[in-house]
């Protein structure tokens, strides 16, 4: 079995060495950048199962970072940021990252974070009521449930591994409404520490990739009071 390779962005050489030699303790390899344009050419250049992001960086910040990178890529990505204001964990993830981690950290944190992000992103993970489909097609919507790719209209569009997610999940079940807590549970897991409020920023980005108008949405719905479903027509 390949072994699974991590990328982990600080200018804080301390911070990427203890947490190096933790993730390659586990059994992963890992490379190291320290400013946010290298941290772009590692990850143009090489394919990742996981992405340590600190938020501050020079020459690009680390949503900046993480902006870019989804232009290419869906690999998840966890922030690390000294900052734990609500508006600037809602920020990363409105900027495409999966999670978020306070500085300080207790390493053990880390690794659970990212075992759990990887477990949740296999692409045989079940998922609900989810059969064994590998191409999903609801309207003029596919996924490529092996590939890990969405397209509309036959044009691929870019999603992140938690939209990704969530638009599985609701394809796999059309017309079944769920409650943001369960989205929550099911998609991030039981051990997540984030609430409610960040499938509300999840499901808004992903109507802005999937809908013609997010304002009136074709596919993604709410029910007002309830939560959200999947409609192919």
């Amino acid at each position: 079995m390949a072994r699974k390779r991590a990328l982990v962005v600080d200018d804080e050489k301390l911070i990427v060495k203890g947490i190096r030699f933790s993730l390659e303790q586990e059994g992963m390899e890992v490379d190291c950048a320290y400013d946010g344009e290298e941290a772009l050419e590692y990850a143009r250049s090489n394919q990742y199962d996981i992405i340590l992001l600190d938020v501050m960086l020079p020459k690009f910040t680390g949503f900046e970072v993480c902006q870019l990178i989804r232009e290419f890529s869906s690999v998840p990505i966890i922030m690390l940021t000294a900052k734990g204001e609500d508006m600037d964990k809602i920020l990363g993830l409105e900027y495409g990252a999966d999670d978020y981690i306070t500085k300080p950290f207790n390493i053990l944190e880390v690794k659970a974070r990212i075992k759990a992000i990887m477990r949740r992103t296999e692409p045989k993970r079940i998922l609900g009521e989810q059969t064994a489909e590998k191409m999903v097609e609801r309207g003029d919507v596919r996924l490529d449930r092996e590939g890990r790719r969405a397209f509309i209209a036959g044009r691929e569009i870019g999603l992140t591994a938690k939209e990704f997610e969530l638009l599985e999940l609701l394809m796999l079940n059309p017309d079944k409404v769920y409650s943001r807590e369960s989205l929550l549970r099911l998609v991030w897991g039981e051990d997540y520490p984030g609430d409610v409020r960040t499938v509300d920023v999840h499901i808004r980005r992903l109507r802005e990739k999937v809908e013609l108008n997010p304002s009136e949405p074709r596919y993604v719905h709410t029910k007002w009071g309830v939560g959200y479903y999947f409609r192919s027509a």
